[in-house]
């Protein structure tokens, strides 16, 4: 086996318990050996919407690094914090 096939088939089973079945990717080679066709797309679609999910989330977790207005020591505040982007965010409740 080779490298790429072996970090290949354990990135799929890292990703099997979130229940994701569908692989957007750029044109890659090792992504067309690796995955199924049925199970692949690539093009940067999808891709920009989990770019800008990502951006989005870099954006808030700046406060754990600024020691400004918007940083807070307890744990529990930032736990709180999180929660909620995501809670918005990911499964777009608004709280």
């Amino acid at each position: 086996m080779t490298a790429s096939l072996i970090l290949g088939l354990q990135l799929k089973e890292l990703l099997a318990p979130f229940g994701i079945m569908h692989f957007y990717t750029d044109g890659w080679g090792a992504y067309r050996r690796h995955l199924d066709p049925s199970t692949h797309t690539i093009g940067k679609q999808q891709t920009q919407k989990i770019e800008r999910k990502h951006i989005t989330f870099r954006t808030r977790i700046k406060r754990l690094t600024r020691k400004t207005i918007c940083f807070s020591r307890s744990i529990l505040m930032h736990d709180l914090v999180f929660s909620l982007f995501i809670t918005r965010y990911e499964f777009g409740y608004a709280v």
